[in-house]
């Protein structure tokens, strides 16, 4: 089944090279050069996954992702195209309830990787194991219900995908790159501290106010989740 894309980019020659590409690849693709155009094709198509520019005229990207997210289309992976490519700015896109960023200027082969790489992980798996935990943390993989000692833990799309993934793996020491990897499927800027952000994000709803704290610093290796008190940070 074609899959089909939403690009909301204002610039009109890379709307049409991004569409260009993708029908290329296989893909179905509608433009809209607004987030109002945006939003009312979004109304119209069945729509697999959004490609969205921050930079736009009238309503900005984060907006218009904010109107996607509380439309209750929670389901849609989005990617943000943007020219500030600093952490500052990436966190605040991902908060705001996007998937994946990509920075201007890209090559098409990376936009297409990613795109990929989103649609793979909204597809269910086969098996997926019901629970997931640790101490007194669960997380349900089913329902999406984080909680710890037996409180119901608020997180976003990108902090249950780092806390999936460290439980996945726990008790294993997982690099900053492991996790950029997993968590957002392909190499993000390393100049960013995007990881460490996020980290310290899900520190403070997940350990701040219980005991023990399981999310650890192995300091020159990276992270890892366990029980055991060890002599990291």
């Amino acid at each position: 089944m074609t899959k089909t894309v939403l690009v909301i980019e204002d610039e009109p020659n890379v709307a049409a090279f991004i569409k260009q590409g993708l029908n290329e690849a296989g893909y179905e693709v509608f433009l809209a050069y607004n987030g109002e155009q945006g939003l009312e094709l979004l109304r119209q198509k069945p729509i697999d996954l959004i490609v969205l520019d921050v930079i736009l005229p009238g309503m900005d990207g984060i907006e218009a992702l904010g109107k996607v997210r509380n439309s209750g289309l929670k389901h849609i992976p989005i990617l943000m195209l943007t020219a500030l490519g600093s952490t500052e700015n990436v966190v605040k896109g991902l908060d705001n309830g996007a998937d994946d960023y990509l920075v201007k200027p890209f090559k098409f082969k990376e936009l297409l990787a990613r795109i990929r790489a989103l649609s793979r992980r909204r597809e269910p798996e086969a098996n997926p194991s019901e629970t997931l935990g640790i101490s007194d943390l669960v997380l349900d993989r089913g329902t999406k219900i984080v909680q710890r000692a037996g409180r119901e833990i608020k997180l976003t799309s990108t902090e249950y995908r780092l806390l999936e993934y460290l439980l996945l793996n726990k008790n294993k020491v997982l690099s900053r790159i492991d996790i950029l990897e997993n968590v957002w499927d392909i190499n993000f800027n390393m100049g960013t501290n995007v990881v460490d952000v996020y980290v310290n994000y899900l520190r403070n709803k997940i350990d701040r106010e219980f005991s023990p704290r399981l999310i650890q610093t192995v300091i020159g290796m990276g992270y890892t989740i366990r029980e055991e008190m060890s002599k990291t940070l």
